[in-house]
């Protein structure tokens, strides 16, 4: 689903170091989900249970090559 900008709590990780970066935000319901170079910032909202199906998907290696 996407969701019209709005003010969130943004980070981003540390070791972003240009604009290129993903952004997340996260609130007591949703994590919201942007491309810090996308000028428009069109944003991702997931579940919070979506997102922890995606962590813990990209720590078992389920998006690996």
């Amino acid at each position: 689903m996407f969701v019209d900008n709005m003010n969130l709590p943004w980070r981003t990780s540390s070791f972003c170091t240009n604009a290129a970066c993903v952004e997340v935000a996260i609130t007591a319901e949703s994590v919201f989900v942007a491309d810090s170079k996308e000028s428009r910032r069109r944003i991702l909202a997931h579940t919070r249970s979506e997102w922890r199906d995606f962590i813990t998907g990209v720590k078992s290696g389920a998006f690996s090559h």
